[in-house]
């Protein structure tokens, strides 16, 4: 019997399980994914030295502003690359040491933090620290989020340890918001000007930012949330390691630098990758982000889109999983 054989890929969305044929081209999935409830998205992919951006949908529903490649993107928990970037360097030059404990950086929050006679810098780097994550507060108010350090962290401050310190893995956003606080002392001013200073200006990123108040929202994606129909990009969020502001190029532009050392030195790069990873995603309400980095194929793609809530999480794994496909079938053919 003879078969016909069609390139598939199997989609995970919760409630059920199809096969999709994969299409032709990137824009095609893009399309395909606005027609399955995605408001906007923006992809930007560099491969083998070449470059290309692709965006579907809305920028803003409300006006009908189609989606734009060079708008700016709460990019959220990719945010939590440049702080561990940042906190490479400064262990390099002995400005901070990875072995040096929370309660020693922090005296104040001796007591209150669980373990903090133990927990070390490099913990908290690696999510190893067993510190609860604020947004797991069952108080933690999404749709005014608080404007301080201070006030958020008290959400954590008295709690038990999710674990002892360095006996597991556990993601936690209280760890870079800690972290920030550290370079913060550390520097003697903030991170985020030293950011600036030394990975977005050497990198020429100049339509990166630390936070949502240094920009104009009109050039902001709008953010959307599955269920609320009105925008919510004016929502800042400014915790260290999730309030960055960038454009899917400048973040493309930043993560193959991280990788290809033209952002640290020999040194700096051996703490980096002995401290974090070298791919992130981000999620903020109305906001997702992934950006990554492909080794066999070699390349960076990253994509943003701006709605959130429901299954909408689901569905942008699988458009990005399908964008990889067709990068990799795209390099087999031109072989």
């Amino acid at each position: 019997m003879h078969i016909n054989i069609f390139v598939f890929i199997i989609l995970f969305i919760p409630g059920c399980i199809s096969l999709e044929p994969l299409p032709d081209s990137i824009e095609l999935e893009l399309e395909d994914a606005i027609s399955r409830g995605l408001n906007g998205i923006i992809v930007y992919v560099d491969q083998n030295g070449d470059t290309a951006h692709f965006a579907a949908g809305w920028k803003n529903r409300e006006n009908k502003v189609p989606a734009d490649t060079q708008s700016l993107f709460k990019i959220a928990s990719i945010s939590k690359l440049y702080i561990a970037a940042a906190a490479s360097k400064l262990v390099y030059n002995d400005s901070l040491s990875l072995d040096q404990t929370l309660a020693e950086y922090m005296p104040d929050l001796v007591g209150r933090i669980e373990n903090a006679e133990t927990i070390t810098l490099r913990m908290m780097l690696q999510h190893r620290s067993g510190i609860p994550d604020f947004i797991d507060h069952p108080d933690y108010p999404w749709g005014e989020p608080p404007m301080s350090t201070r006030e958020t962290l008290e959400l954590v401050l008295d709690m038990p340890a999710d674990y002892e310190a360095d006996k597991r893995y556990k993601y936690s956003n209280t760890n870079y918001l800690l972290i920030g606080e550290i370079l913060d002392s550390t520097l003697g001013y903030s991170h985020h000007k030293y950011i600036k200073r030394e990975i977005l200006l050497p990198l020429e990123l100049y339509d990166t930012y630390s936070l949502l108040s240094e920009v104009n929202l009109d050039d902001v994606m709008s953010g959307y949330f599955v269920g609320y129909d009105l925008d919510i990009k004016q929502n800042d969020y400014i915790i260290p390691g999730g309030s960055m502001v960038s454009t899917a190029k400048e973040v493309g532009t930043f993560l193959r630098a991280l990788i290809d050392g033209s952002l640290l030195n020999e040194q700096e790069q051996e703490i980096y990758s002995s401290v974090y990873e070298y791919e992130h995603t981000g999620e903020l309400p109305g906001y997702q982000s992934i950006a990554r980095y492909h080794k066999d194929i070699d390349a960076v793609v990253i994509q943003f889109i701006n709605t959130s809530g429901g299954n909408s999480w689901s569905k942008s794994e699988s458009v990005y999983r399908r964008i990889i496909r067709i990068l990799e079938r795209e390099s087999e053919q031109s072989q």
